[in-house]
């Protein structure tokens, strides 16, 4: 498994995770309206541990995003080293192609 793909199921979990919390907290608050003592208590016991799993689960994926940034700058780094000048010639067509579409839009003004 890649990055990527990482990174994505880290994020659909997450939301998962959130999703539940809501959906916790609302049956919390419909509960709350109608009834006190044990069911309060029980749904309370679990929409605190929803959000226990929701906290760890975002900081996992937010661990996962640091690390692929960080791998994704190492790569980065050592393609620039390993060829400085394709580097030079890929930075000058991005530059040269952002001041052609930058001419272009003030050109037409």
């Amino acid at each position: 498994m890649d990055a990527q793909q990482s990174t994505q199921q880290a994020a659909q979990q997450l939301a998962k995770d959130v999703k539940a919390v809501v959906d916790d907290a609302e049956a919390l608050l419909r509960s709350t309206a109608e009834h006190t003592g044990e069911e309060v208590r029980q749904l309370r016991e679990s929409l605190q541990r929803r959000l226990k799993e929701a906290r760890a689960s975002l900081v996992a994926a937010e661990e996962r995003v640091v690390a692929n940034v960080k791998e994704a700058a190492a790569v980065t780094d050592r393609y620039v080293r390993d060829n400085p000048w394709q580097a030079v010639g890929i930075s000058a067509g991005i530059g040269a192609g952002i001041g052609f579409l930058l001419g272009l839009l003030v050109g037409r003004k």
